[in-house]
């Protein structure tokens, strides 16, 4: 083959730095956004927290003179002359004065949150049990063998024969019995029902702990072990004749057992509290519904003064070129949060202007709205709306959510508009906890009353929506005891 140079002409489209860090700041959430600005923060000399109560002017920098005497003030500006030695009978309190009064009103609020010991789990609580009971040194290897298989929800996962199998190989001579026996005083700890193997004998379990003097309990123990079945399925006649009782005394029998837990080791499990911290905040001003970014989600930046003006312009050595690296690096970060910030804000407008109903009526008056309406209203590309709506969160009068909440399909009505899919599923909603809890609404006959209402949506469709809601389904909601 012969080489030869040809000369090509065309266009490529080329990301810059600065747009690739703008598109990377634009799709963080909250608590990415937060650590990305720390770490530009201790990464970049030019960058700094802007105090908007400091206007105090900043001194001119001095390269050449050498100041003799040290630091003689701390952030308090008190005296913090340190002495070489302290004398050896002497204290820190006696040099120091490191008492904080009680009465003091800090600007800084105190996180109790950080402050609070671990959460307790149910493996925890259980161990604890299993030191203050009295056990011999083999029960006590068959009791850790079994609380290990005890999941969050106080149920065993695995069976008594296969704890026998998994501890056999450690202790010599083990017999079934001997699990079983372990596994019987472990089922008396608190709370009551723990280490079940089903929901039977969970609820079995709490029934035997009730005194013998509590009303209904032999019938409620009969319903739990041999006819719980029947219950899941509200069949009371069957149940009346089974238990020979009558409608009444059934009706205080399944009282009873509604008192009992069927997940005992939630009462136990701690879980730690997840908080959601909005971009911008919804409210309604004179009339007007107003929307504001969250000030307190990143703190302001500004270049540092100091040491941009140590920078000259014409001095190519190491240290200035760095500095002047530096200098540029803090002001593409900061105008990438200024555009990140104002496209935030204009897409959270964009979406308060249309669904003002919302707003003033609830999830019922949702509209139908795609990412291509508010893209093309203000003249970006839909992937960029897709980021701005990703983890971003908007406090209203009706409670927090994510920007992309607002986004939903849309159903046609027979005047010939549209019905967005989230306000169908809040209607819904609504018909389902306004039902008869004995003649629950079947999904043909939600659709039919859709249909009055002028929304024409079919029977699946309500079906599908009421599963992604995680409603049952109206033969298991029916409620005849």
């Amino acid at each position: 083959m012969k080489q030869s140079l040809h000369l090509r002409q065309g266009l490529q489209l080329t990301m810059t730095p600065q747009l690739q860090q703008a598109i990377k700041l634009l799709q963080m959430s909250t608590l990415d956004l937060q650590q990305e600005i720390q770490q530009a923060l201790e990464s970049n000399m030019m960058l700094e927290i802007s105090d908007d109560d400091n206007n105090a002017p900043v001194p001119e920098p001095q390269l050449e003179k050498k100041t003799e005497q040290t630091d003689t003030q701390t952030s308090e500006g008190s005296q913090t002359d340190i002495p070489d030695e302290l004398p050896i009978d002497s204290s820190w309190d006696d040099i120091y004065d490191t008492v904080m009064e009680s009465g003091s009103h800090n600007n800084e609020t105190v996180e109790f949150e950080t402050q609070r010991s671990n959460s307790a789990t149910l493996l925890d609580h259980l161990l604890w049990q299993l030191e203050l009971t009295r056990f011999s040194e083999r029960d006590h290897a068959i009791a850790i063998g079994i609380i290990d298989s005890i999941n969050e929800d106080g149920y065993l996962t695995s069976k008594p024969e296969d704890i026998f199998q998994s501890i056999q190989t450690q202790l010599d001579d083990l017999y079934i019995e001997e699990v079983y026996a372990v596994l019987h005083r472990i089922q008396n700890f608190d709370p009551a029902g723990i280490a079940a193997i089903d929901l039977s004998d969970c609820l079995r379990l709490q029934l035997r702990q009730l005194p013998e003097t509590t009303p209904y309990r032999e019938e409620a123990l009969a319903v739990v072990t041999q006819h719980l079945d029947l219950l899941a399925t509200h069949e009371q006649s069957k149940l009346m004749r089974k238990l020979g009782l009558t409608e009444r005394q059934l009706d205080s029998v399944v009282a009873l057992i509604r008192t009992l837990e069927p997940k005992p080791g939630s009462r136990i499990q701690e879980h730690d509290s997840e908080y959601v911290i909005p971009d911008v905040y919804v409210v309604k001003q004179n009339g007007q519904w107003q929307v504001n970014l969250n000030p307190d989600i990143a703190p302001k930046l500004r270049i540092n003064p100091f040491y941009s003006a140590m920078i000259k312009r014409a001095d190519n050595s190491k240290d200035n070129t760095c500095m002047k690296d530096h200098l540029q690096e803090a002001r593409w970060f900061i105008k990438s949060l200024h555009s990140r910030n104002d496209t935030l804000l204009r897409v959270a407008r964009s979406i308060v202007e249309k669904q003002t109903a919302f707003l003033e009526h609830g999830s019922v008056a949702m509209k139908p709205m795609v990412l291509r309406d508010i893209a093309e209203e203000l003249e970006l590309h839909e992937s960029t709306i897709s980021r701005v709506t990703t983890q971003k969160f908007m406090h209203t009068p009706n409670g927090i959510y994510e920007f992309k909440y607002f986004f939903s399909s849309h159903v046609s009505t027979e005047s010939g508009g549209e019905c967005s899919s989230t306000a169908i599923r809040a209607i819904i909603k609504e018909l389902i906890s306004n039902e008869d809890p004995a003649k629950p609404l079947s999904d043909s006959k939600i659709a039919d009353f859709l249909n009055e209402k002028g929304i024409n949506v079919a029977r699946r469709t309500i079906a599908k929506y009421r599963e992604a809601m995680f409603i049952a389904s109206s033969s298991q909601r029916k409620r005849i005891l």
